[in-house]
């Protein structure tokens, strides 16, 4: 996945620079309510490296996402599965600042494309929160089919959308 491409966007891993806008992200209730709730600046740098270590164990992340033009860090998207995490999952959030201008698409594509043709899973879904109309949105977009609401692990009730 480092390394992958699309037209605007580059996806690599996460470095210390890009510490300060994940913390920023997720001081903020607006930003952060759906993906895993407000994190303190300590919280903030966890989360960074734990997404680096389920690269270094899966081979596979959710990952620092780039605009090109600019050098910009403008979210992340990528792919989850931890132990008792129930399928691998497309998960994305972006900077405020890049919400609206089609780059989830475009990563999302990008990375839906690579779990189902190059690393061969048999199973991709996005779990979102039934509240999350943007997300549900984007879900769509990139061909996800509500299935299912389940209670997820210790986040509670998140509609299961499947891709193909």
């Amino acid at each position: 996945m480092i390394g992958l491409e699309t037209k605007k966007l580059m996806f690599r891993q996460w470095q210390r620079s890009d510490y300060r806008q994940v913390s920023k992200f997720y001081a903020l209730e607006q930003n952060a309510r759906f993906v895993g709730g407000v994190k303190t600046q300590e919280e903030s740098w966890r989360l960074m490296a734990t997404y680096i270590g389920h690269y270094e164990l899966n081979g596979y992340s959710y990952l620092a996402v780039i605009e090109k033009e600019s050098e910009n860090l403008i979210g992340t998207v990528g792919l989850w599965k931890s132990e008792p995490w129930p399928e691998p999952e497309l998960g994305y959030w972006l900077l405020p600042d890049f919400r609206g201008k089609g780059y989830g698409l475009e990563a999302g594509l990008a990375v839906k494309k690579l779990a189902l043709e190059k690393l061969n899973f048999d199973t991709l879904v996005s779990y979102i929160d039934p509240v999350n109309e943007p997300s549900k949105q984007l879900a769509k977009r990139l061909g996800g089919v509500y299935e299912s609401t389940i209670d997820l692990l210790d986040f509670g009730a998140h509609e299961v959308f499947r891709y193909k």
